[in-house]
């Protein structure tokens, strides 16, 4: 069919990242262009962690992380995740005008590309361990340090790197409830308080 964009299947990976990697690369397969809808359907709505993902991968990725404005977005996919996980909510409602921002196919597969490198070395780390940090109750400080994080984030856009701490912390805290691993979440923390300094420092 003229004007569909498509690309090759991906390689089946092993490990969590990876497989998410793979799903997303997925989404919107046959347009020209990839809706932030299509990429969460890809991974799935139900749960908080799909949506940390994005935003942190999306905020660290070069191509499209770098673009102004991008990190203030996925600042407002976060707060409006995270708020409706203190509410109580059990599915995450994001506004359609938030939903139907769209990135050109060929740069979104080729930072999903990028990502899958990393990934298989990511994946060798992750497994169970203090669970603790990552089970309810636990999930809540960690909606609360990544509001905080988004919050943050429009400031970010004008002190080098701090957004990419930002993208970093919000991909490990998605990773710790993914994967049920504790020190992931540690290392959000350590970091989200880290890039905070930062930030502050670099307003003063």
């Amino acid at each position: 069919m003229a004007g569909e964009a498509t690309d090759p299947e991906p390689e089946t990976p092993r490990g969590e990242l990876g497989q998410l990697l793979a799903r997303v690369q997925g989404a919107g397969r046959h347009a020209e262009s990839v809706s932030l809808e299509a990429i969460l359907d890809s991974l799935g709505q139900r749960s908080f962690a799909p949506f940390l993902l994005v935003a942190g991968l999306v905020t660290l990725a070069p191509l499209i992380g770098d673009i102004p404005g991008v990190p203030t977005l996925m600042a407002a996919l976060v707060v409006l995740a995270a708020v409706q996980l203190l509410a109580g909510r059990e599915h995450i409602w994001l506004p359609s005008w938030l939903l139907s921002r769209r990135v050109s196919r060929a740069r979104f597969v080729a930072v999903v590309r990028w990502m899958q490198r990393p990934a298989h070395w990511i994946d060798r780390l992750l497994k169970p361990r203090l669970t603790w940090l990552t089970r309810p109750p636990a999930h809540l400080p960690v909606a609360v340090t990544c509001l905080l994080i988004a919050l943050a984030m429009p400031p970010m856009e004008v002190v080098p790197f701090t957004a990419n701490g930002a993208g970093l912390a919000l991909t490990l805290f998605a990773l710790a409830l993914l994967a049920h691993d504790g020190l992931m979440a540690l290392l959000g923390y350590f970091l989200t308080f880290g890039t905070l300094a930062l930030v502050v420092i670099g307003l003063a």
